[in-house]
């Protein structure tokens, strides 16, 4: 089957021609001649199987075949779809803005994290569709600036994680606000017993599509591998690992925010440029971080899961657990970030002793026993802090190895030291001495470029 079997617009179409599309993924083949009839879907499929373009396409065909939608401030919202993050609400937003270049339709996105002024601009300017996540979606239904009175077409997109978040409350009282006679598209990568309940009480006799594999296995084309290693040394171990492979780009998952920023740390100091995505972030960082990860400016992003809820990147070749999930469905869903596209990836996890039942419930999940490995690199762990050091003031300062501490003054300062006031003890002049030599309050060699839970 071809895209141009399905009887889509002309419009559509050239859209899809100029992305490059012939042929529909499994999930698009399935989905796309459901949704185009009008009928409810609840939809299972693996990341990256091409989800997006399968409700996308659909909507924008049938939002265009029923005519062309009143001018500027006359629109009314006729499609929404809920999203959990707001990477995934804006990479969702360019789908419709690329399928749709060639229709009359309008979009908008909201969400968290940046100034609602502009978004209020929008949804006053007039949108067919929004896209959306629960939390800003309902600031501003309670400001009164959203009105959902003519949605014709819902989609709640990983519906899985939106329940994970803790959104089902913020669902809940969307639903209430959303005309009963509508079309519903609900699509969740797993499909647990609460997705299943928040799906039957949203969807009327939908057609049921599930292209993943059985319990939730992962996809064949990826290499997966565990690597025991303590957890003091998995620093030292990840800038050895990423050193022995050849990647085109990598995503290293942990389990916290400081964790995140950690990991970066280690490996600038390594000379591997990183950086981290996390919630700590603010949106236009956040941005710029994964715009450099597409564009390949970026070799090694480190993010926490719901922060990499979202990323869309055919090139990544390598995921690394640095820390292994707790929930073991999240580790489909950090795997499926590479061998999209029907490309071959790699995914290891780093696993310590404390984490073997956390390893025993993803084999339990992935349905088999998952290979430990010895690694064919050298490795050297990390060293143990001298007590007599003092922690840095600044996380992200580069250090140098090989520089020496400057021997302490004995009178008069040199311009740049600190004046002596009486007599302090060798600890303090230690402390002092490391300060300076590793350059003082000054800049941020090592620093964190600002660049998008």
């Amino acid at each position: 089957m071809k895209f141009e079997d399905f009887g889509l617009s002309t419009a559509i179409m050239q859209a899809i021609a100029t992305k490059g599309y012939v042929t529909p993924t499994p999930i698009q083949s399935q989905a796309i001649p459901v949704a185009m009839r009008g009928e409810d879907l609840l939809g299972s499929a693996e990341t990256g199987s091409g989800k997006t373009a399968a409700f996308a396409i659909p909507v924008l065909h049938n939002l265009t075949e029923k005519g062309n939608p009143a001018k500027g401030q006359g629109r009314r919202i006729r499609a929404l779809v809920i999203a959990p993050t707001r990477e995934l609400s804006s990479q969702i937003l360019d789908s419709f803005y690329a399928y749709g270049a060639n229709t009359p339709l309008k979009f908008a996105a909201i969400y968290g994290g940046v100034p609602q002024s502009g978004q209020e601009r929008a949804l006053r300017n007039g949108a067919d569709v929004v896209i959306a996540t629960p939390g800003r979606l309902m600031d501003l239904i309670n400001q009164r600036i959203v009105d959902l009175g003519h949605i014709e077409i819902l989609v709640l997109d990983e519906a899985d994680r939106m329940l994970d978040m803790g959104f089902l409350p913020d669902i809940r009282k969307i639903m209430s606000y959303i005309p009963k006679a509508r079309q519903t598209l609900f699509f969740s990568a797993t499909m647990p017993r609460n997705v299943q309940i928040l799906a039957d009480t949203l969807l009327n006799n939908p057609a049921r599509i599930n292209v993943e594999q059985p319990k939730g296995a992962a996809a064949d084309r990826i290499e997966q591998s565990i690597f025991m290693v303590p957890q003091k040394d998995k620093g030292s171990f990840l800038v050895s690992y990423l050193g022995s492979e050849s990647f085109n780009s990598a995503i290293v998952f942990t389990r916290t925010r400081h964790g995140a920023d950690k990991v970066v740390m280690r490996l600038r100091r390594a000379k591997i440029y990183a950086e981290a995505i996390h919630g700590d972030k603010s949106q236009s960082a956040r941005q710029r971080t994964l715009d450099g990860f597409r564009n390949r400016q970026v070799n090694v992003l480190v993010a926490t899961d719901i922060a990499a809820r979202g990323i869309d990147v055919d090139h990544i070749t390598h995921v690394v657990n640095f820390d292994l999930p707790r929930e073991a469905d999240t580790y489909i869903h950090r795997i499926g970030r590479t061998a999209r596209a029907g490309a071959k990836g790699k995914a290891v996890s780093f696993c310590d002793s404390s984490e073997r039942s956390l390893l025993r419930a993803i084999e339990k999940m992935v349905n088999r026993k998952l290979p430990v490995v010895q690694p064919k690199f050298e490795f050297v762990p990390e060293a143990a802090p001298e007590k007599s050091e003092a922690p840095r003031s600044e996380p992200y300062r580069k250090v140098t190895p090989s520089r020496q501490v400057a021997a302490p003054r004995s009178s008069g300062s040199a311009p740049g030291d600190f004046p002596r006031r009486g007599s302090k003890n060798k600890s303090q002049k230690t402390k002092y001495n490391k300060f300076k030599s590793s350059g003082g309050g000054g800049g941020n060699s090592g620093g964190h470029r600002s660049s998008g839970d």
